[in-house]
């Protein structure tokens, strides 16, 4: 048999498994006596060095006596076929072939040997035909592979292929699970090094990734930063899970793209047949919601789509229509809560919150549809609708005789990072014709740290039109305010969290006083959130806070219950 060119190895790696070191001995002498096969053998008496041999080893067929087990022969060949990275095992056992060779092939053994009678030249012509075939294999599946993940995306033949697979899981009544992996800040990565090395990357990873799947997996590319992969003959969730790990174990290691070390994290979405569907379309759609909470997470993550996520996409989906008709409807409503100047008891300015006035579940919170409208992209227009309506207010309340009032608006991670941003904006603020000194956007450190050298770019952009920036929640993210400091932000906001700690915790007010003292080192201006008690306000004005927003003073209100605010204030201060 003549192999293709550099596809053998020049040593079979042979793992044998056997409690007794004189059978290994002697397979070891069978196997020697042929020049060819030159074995370089690992005995392997013990289940605990099994496993960590299995994972940490790499070797070109098993040799499995079958007496070395874990209390169950199947389920130990199981073992073997799924973690062994689907490598051939040669089982050895005193029945006859007729007796337990079909059994043990039908269990995923590649070939089956009776030991009574088992001379050299059968053992050494079954290992060698394993050999040679696995390196056959892997030189067609490898070449297959780099077609199929090297640049071109091919979403008709992964999803051929997905469908073949589930009439294979089918046949057999066995699992499968398609697995959904997308690249973290992608979009960074292509601006940083342009779409061909981004493709390098891509090619990379997948070459990665391929190298820890068995040879019935299947790993298609079929997004610019989207890979699917296809786990067969699945058979629990710990299984499963093997595979995962070895998978988010790979992400992580250093990427090397023009001469630069690369460090990228992945999120992962599995859907499993039958459980959560029985079609191509389905079982990607479940995945893809799966990726989608573990994104959720920081770092490389994975999540499972399960029961209660379906339920709780179910209840989503139908959100997020109610939300789209919604946004036709009118029924998005802008309340406003005032922001107190500490210094003179004024009213500075208000921020804009947003209010869904469901027609028949009546008013529905923000921490409820705002995550759907940022799942679904929906936040982005929603959010340019705030600023348009903000800016409406802008014009109302100079003309009703407030002016210099600040109109805080929200500016959501993914709206801010929509590449029309800076333009929309733009586009709203000419055509209402308003102060822009009074507009001022809120951002969250997570939205202006995933990317600075984007964050800087946009916010100077904005900020030559007369833009103010206000960084929102303070203290609940990781960076510092040192990292912030070339970015043109006006104001902090101290999170409600550490307001509603005080006369709790000492480390709350250890924690407000830094922030106070460096936000005003820097030239920057403090708002409080929460304020709903007078020791809170009292502690604050001790420490020179600027501003205030909470319940003490007011809360949120609607556009005419603020005006009658407002006139309410004016009246108390001329008397």
């Amino acid at each position: 048999m003549t192999l293709p060119p550099d596809s053998r190895c020049d040593r079979l790696r042979l793992l044998v498994l056997t409690p007794e070191y004189a059978d290994f001995l002697w397979y070891q002498a069978m196997l020697s006596s042929d020049a060819e096969l030159s074995p370089d053998a690992t005995w392997c008496p013990d289940l605990i060095d099994c496993d960590d041999l299995i994972y940490n080893a790499s070797f070109d067929v098993i040799v499995w006596d079958c007496v070395f087990h874990a209390g169950c022969e199947s389920s130990f060949l199981h073992y073997l076929t799924v973690s062994g990275g689907d490598k051939p095992v040669l089982a050895i056992s005193a029945e006859t072939s007729e007796e337990k060779g079909p059994e043990m092939q039908f269990g995923g053994a590649a070939d089956y040997l009776c030991r009574q009678g088992l001379e050299a030249w059968g053992f050494r012509r079954a290992v060698k035909c394993l050999w040679y075939r696995e390196q056959l294999s892997e030189f067609s599946h490898g070449q297959l592979g780099r077609e199929v993940a090297s640049g071109f995306i091919n979403r008709d033949l992964f999803f051929d292929r997905l469908q073949q697979a589930l009439l294979r899981a089918e046949r057999s009544k066995s699992r499968l699970a398609l697995m959904h992996l997308n690249v973290d800040g992608f979009r960074s990565i292509n601006e940083s090094f342009g779409y061909q090395k981004s493709d390098e990357l891509m090619v990379q990873l997948a070459d990665r990734l391929r190298q820890k799947l068995r040879r019935v997996d299947s790993l298609i590319r079929i997004g610019g930063d989207e890979l699917a992969i296809i786990i067969e003959k699945v058979e629990d969730s710990l299984d499963l899970s093997q595979v995962i790990r070895k998978l988010l174990m790979t992400v992580p290691e250093p990427v090397v793209i023009d001469g630069q070390s690369l460090v990228i994290s992945a999120s992962l979405g599995v859907a499993t047949y039958p459980e959560a569907g029985d079609s191509p379309e389905e079982l990607m759609r479940r995945a893809n919601r799966a990726m989608f909470e573990a994104k959720r997470d920081t770092g490389t993550s994975y999540r499972f789509y399960n029961r209660e996520l379906h339920i709780s996409t179910g209840h989503q989906l139908r959100l997020e229509t109610d939300l789209r008709h919604a946004i036709r409807a009118q029924e998005l409503e802008l309340y406003y809560q005032p922001r107190i100047d500490l210094a003179t008891g004024e009213v500075r300015g208000m921020e804009c919150l947003l209010r869904w006035n469901h027609p028949k579940r009546g008013v529905v919170g923000p921490d409820e549809f705002i995550p759907v409208a940022e799942r679904s992209g929906l936040i982005v227009p929603i959010g340019y609708w705030v600023i348009e309506q903000a800016c409406q207010r802008l014009q109302e309340s100079a003309e009703l005789g407030f002016p210099g009032l600040v109109l805080a608006v929200n500016l959501s991670f993914r709206q801010f990072h929509d590449p029309k941003m800076t333009e929309t904006i733009f586009r709203i603020i000419f055509n209402a014709n308003v102060d822009t000194s009074l507009l001022e956007l809120e951002l969250t450190e997570s939205a202006m740290m995933h990317d600075p050298e984007y964050a800087q770019r946009c916010l100077r952009e904005l900020n030559q039109l007369g833009v103010s920036f206000a960084l929102d929640d303070f203290g609940t993210g990781y960076s510092s305010l040192s990292n912030l400091q070339h970015l043109p932000i006006s104001l902090v906001k101290i999170d409600k969290s550490f307001i509603q700690d005080l006369g709790k915790s000492a480390d709350a007010e250890h924690i407000i006083r830094a922030i106070i003292t460096l936000a005003h080192s820097l030239h920057m201006s403090v708002v409080a959130e929460g304020v709903e008690t007078k020791e809170q306000l009292e502690f604050l004005q001790q420490q020179h806070c600027d501003e205030i927003q909470g319940y003490y003073f007011a809360r949120p209100m609607p556009w005419n219950e603020l005006v009658q605010f407002l006139t309410h204030q004016n009246q108390s201060a001329c008397l």
